[in-house]
């Protein structure tokens, strides 16, 4: 027994360090959400073929929604649409595939599950080139949607919105990170349930050590991708080495997710990830490994460089632009910057109003954990469905501008006071 104690002993240190190494703290909300894992039901990825018409219909990529397609007359297939599971919202996501035989007119009937109904605009890809549908070819019937295409052997793809997969997104921030060496660090951080890479970008210049850090999350939601066209402005911007941007980098640091769930992306999913769950409720207990190990890496992080997180900006999409911001204020570490950042944004953009929605989080979404978890300034910031992509741009590059300045601005009153 003698000769064991040594070895027990060291089991015991080993394992005590490791339940306090392990998870960040939970945060709690007034109304929790079970985010355990749920099944769901993975559409069959195969090329549909409607044998006497010519026409086909195929799922058989990245970001593909299509559930089924069916003759419903010599013009017109109906397109089954279906979510990876429920309760979910009323966003159903769609992208597939079409070409036919011969070059001819045809009508696309889509059809959603009882409850459902159609959101998004489609957008047509021929050739590389997307483009919203012309209204023309848009025929609705109470809550039911048909559109009208001109098909031939070149495959055309229907989409809710541009598709921006995994490695869609990966390409731009390799990219990204290789013209920006000096600055930024390209991490994974961990994997996805279905082993996708979970990337970060780590953002400074020089030592990190008691800088404050501001976090930037996007693709909660997969569909969402003005969000994320958002997110790439405001990064780029950050990352423009212009004057500003330099000084900014040399106060702060920034830890960047570009995409937080890759695998409902992929699949093609209208809202959750591959454990059935929407991810921007899971930032309480972290049963879901994409934001687990998101959290830890920024626990880590501030712990690592004795930092404080001060800002994090989650980005989204919705039905038209809008920011929502926590009440809560007084107290935070940065009491001052919302009504400052907003009307630094309506001063710098031309014609441009901030639609600003305020409410303490209840339930356990990120700008809640920002807030209930760290004391930081937490925004979901969300992008309209169809606002256009020049509108993005600016939007996104005139808020981290402003961002900046706001920031470095107080960082002075601090120094000098």
């Amino acid at each position: 027994m003698k000769k064991q104690t040594p070895f027990l002993l060291i089991l015991i240190i080993f394992l005590l360090l490791l339940v306090g190494c392990t998870g960040a703290k939970k945060v709690a909300f007034k109304t929790p959400v079970d985010t355990t894992t749920k099944p769901i039901q993975n559409q069959v990825k195969k090329t549909y073929t409607i044998s006497e018409l010519g026409v086909f219909a195929s799922n058989e990529f990245d970001g593909a929604r299509l559930n089924g397609f069916e003759k419903l007359n010599d013009t017109t297939a109906t397109v089954f649409i279906s979510p990876e599971n429920g309760p979910i919202n009323n966003s159903p996501y769609y992208a597939f595939k079409t070409w036919s035989n011969t070059p001819k007119s045809f009508y696309f009937k889509f059809k959603y599950p009882k409850g459902y109904k159609h959101r998004y605009v489609s957008k047509i890809n021929e050739g590389g080139n997307w483009r919203i549908i012309d209204s023309s070819n848009v025929f609705t019937n109470d809550s039911l949607v048909t559109i009208k295409l001109d098909i031939g052997k070149d495959p055309v793809t229907v989409a809710a919105q541009k598709i921006q997969s995994s490695t869609h997104v990966e390409e731009w921030y390799t990219d990204l990170t290789n013209k920006n060496s000096q600055y930024v660090t390209l991490k994974t951080i961990g994997k996805t349930t279905l082993g996708k890479n979970i990337p970060a970008l780590d953002i400074h210049n020089g030592e990190t050590n008691n800088k404050d850090i501001i976090v930037l999350i996007t693709r909660q939601h997969p569909p969402e991708v003005t969000g994320y066209f958002a997110f790439q402005s405001f990064l780029e911007t950050i990352l423009s080495n212009s004057k500003l941007s330099k000084s900014f980098l040399d106060k702060y640091h920034i830890i960047a997710f570009p995409i937080m769930n890759p695998d409902g992306v992929d699949l093609g999913h209208w809202r959750h990830n591959a454990g059935g769950i929407d991810t921007n409720r899971d930032w309480s207990k972290y049963n879901q490994p994409e934001i687990k190990q998101v959290v830890n890496f920024i626990t880590k992080s501030l712990k690592k460089n004795k930092a404080k997180l001060v800002l994090g900006l989650d980005f989204h999409s919705t039905w038209y632009d809008v920011f929502y911001t926590n009440k809560k204020r007084e107290g935070t570490s940065l009491p001052n910057f919302v009504s400052n950042w907003f009307t630094a944004l309506e001063e710098n953009i031309p014609n441009y109003k901030v639609n600003e929605a305020a409410g303490n989080s209840t339930k356990p979404v990120s700008k809640g954990w920002f807030l209930y978890g760290h004391n930081a300034v937490g925004i979901t910031y969300e992008i309209g469905d169809t606002t256009p992509k020049k509108n993005i741009e600016e939007i996104g590059k005139a808020s981290a501008n402003q961002m900046m300045r706001i920031l470095l601005n107080t960082k002075m009153n601090l120094l000098t006071n």
